[in-house]
């Protein structure tokens, strides 16, 4: 078990960790458990009843969370022509074609938390697999990033969409804000995203979809939310 500070051990004490709250008390007890003297971000754990070693049992795409996630998005767009425009003018903060891909391959211009390619440039940089893939950051059609719409990608994940996917435990983890956003808003986020990872349940996945989930601040302990009206 990983060791803890006093700060952390003093907030654990304040409520049962074994007793699942309905999510707007929960996301009350993550903001008021909050000891950082910097702005944390609240974080969503979901637990999900998948065999993430098959195919037809991974969870994976996008979402607009309401309020965004307070933290500015740095989105890299591989592209050309009048593609690179319209990348650049809808906010992009890193555009470029198969010079860019080079420059990558060389150990440069990884900056960035989203990357998205126009379909004719993925054979460029599908070169970068070993590169991007182990960073989550390897485009993908399933997550929108993908696309010849490239302006409207990066206003959405600019203005607070998200990707999510599932690790090899199956589960899912994700931002949904920052400490010093209201309890509304932090709830909205959240039901946002458990709504579109509800909608995610892959057609193979058998038994309960949402086994457990956890709302915690950057620095603070999990908080179990009531997953009862979640199949």
């Amino acid at each position: 078990m990983p060791k803890h500070g006093k700060n952390y051990n003093a907030a654990l004490k304040r409520f049962d960790p074994t007793t699942p709250y309905p999510s707007g008390e929960a996301v009350q007890l993550v903001k008021s458990l909050a000891y950082a003297k910097f702005d944390e971000t609240v974080e969503v754990v979901f637990k999900l009843g998948i065999d993430s070693r098959k195919a037809d049992q991974l969870v994976r795409g996008t979402v607009s969370l309401p309020h965004g996630t307070g933290k500015a998005v740095r989105v890299a767009v591989f592209a050309q022509g009048d593609k690179v425009r319209e990348a650049e003018a809808a906010g992009a903060d890193i555009v470029g074609g198969k010079e860019l891909v080079e420059q990558i391959q060389g150990g440069g211009a990884l900056d960035f938390e989203v990357a998205v390619a126009t379909p004719d440039l993925m054979s460029e940089v599908g070169k970068l697999g070993r590169v991007l893939g182990p960073r989550g950051l390897m485009p993908n059609p399933k997550a929108g990033t993908v696309t010849f719409d490239v302006g409207k990608a990066v206003e959405e994940f600019k203005a607070g969409r998200i990707e999510y996917r599932n690790d090899r435990y199956g589960n899912v983890h994700a931002p949904i804000g920052k400490v010093s956003f209201t309890d509304e808003q932090l709830q909205e986020n959240l039901e946002a995203l458990s709504s579109e990872i509800m909608r995610a349940r892959p057609a193979a996945a058998k038994g309960r979809f949402v086994r457990n989930l956890s709302v915690s601040s950057t620095m603070g302990p999990g908080v179990r939310v009531d997953v009862g009206k979640m199949a």
